[in-house]
């Protein structure tokens, strides 16, 4: 008796169950590889499974059980309510950097007409949220890696979001135009994990995601100076720098920033939704 969706489902599951891996991914890389949504898996499941699915399935099994992350296998990830295309030279997107979009949109009058930059836009996620979100915001992103700057404009165009795309390492495109650009908003996700935190981070992560995405100098904060450093130079008066950190980076990047902008500014540390200081929010007071 051939196999159901369901039971092929269930005993590649409880294989990757076993190894310690989380068992849920099967059913997700199978849904999304036919396109379907709950109602439709539960229509499906007393089915037979065809052959050419099964052995797909297998496949996937084989690739789970190595640590590629799903995300990798289907070659996308949900952002924002958003599909985006991922590949392995751009960082999977995390509900953290979600927040920091959010915070974003809450931050300013949706009124407001902004100029607005992005620093290392990896698969484009937060700048073509933003752009999409706020079409009154002219929005520019910027990556040092060209591989993954191809990425974020193929989900630009797939998305049709209004971005322009500078290769380049965090705003020194910018300053070597003489600074006439200025933002009204500068907002990252830059690299914040520390060399030294390496064995502490998940196999699939070591093994597949982009390391110059994920680790930085300085215990973490060799991208932070840079920003520190370029930012009050491009920041409006009255504009706003968001920046996603480590949960234990709070108080070194406030003060970082503090000093670079000096009595110009107010530094907060802001929580994500599970506590932990998540974001710094620097406003640049007129002058």
């Amino acid at each position: 008796m051939k196999k159901t969706y369901f039971q092929a489902v269930k005993d590649s599951s409880s294989r990757i169950d076993a190894a310690g891996l989380d068992p849920i991914d099967v059913q997700f890389v199978l849904m999304e590889r036919k396109n379907w949504d709950k109602t439709q898996w539960v229509m499906h499941l007393h089915e037979a499974i065809s052959k050419e699915d099964y052995l797909q399935l297998l496949k996937d099994e084989a690739q789970l059980l190595n640590y590629v992350p799903p995300q990798y296998l289907i070659g996308s990830a949900e952002f924002f309510g958003r599909r985006f295309k991922v590949t392995r030279d751009t960082l999977i997107p995390r509900p953290e950097t979600e927040e920091l979009v959010q915070m974003a949109l809450s931050k300013i009058d949706a009124n407001r007409s902004l100029k607005v930059v992005d620093i290392g836009v990896g698969s484009g996620v937060i700048a073509i949220s933003l752009a999409l979100e706020r079409s009154n915001w002219q929005m520019w992103g910027v990556d040092l890696y060209e591989r993954a700057l191809e990425v974020a404009k193929e989900n630009g165009e797939a998305l049709n979001a209004n971005v322009q795309w500078v290769l380049g390492d965090v705003l020194n495109p910018f300053l070597r135009n003489g600074g006439n650009e200025k933002f009204d908003l500068i907002i990252s996700n830059p690299p914040y994990v520390s060399y030294g935190e390496w064995n502490l981070m998940d196999v699939s992560v070591r093994q597949y995601e982009p390391r110059e995405a994920l680790f930085a100098e300085d215990y973490g904060l060799a991208v932070y100076r840079k920003i520190a450093k370029q930012a009050p130079l491009l920041l409006k008066d009255s504009g706003i720098l968001l920046l996603e950190i480590g949960y234990a980076q709070g108080e070194a990047v406030s003060q970082m920033m503090d000093k670079a902008f000096g009595e110009e500014c107010k530094v907060e540390v802001l929580n994500d939704l599970s506590g932990k200081p998540r974001m710094i929010c620097v406003h640049k007071s007129e002058t």
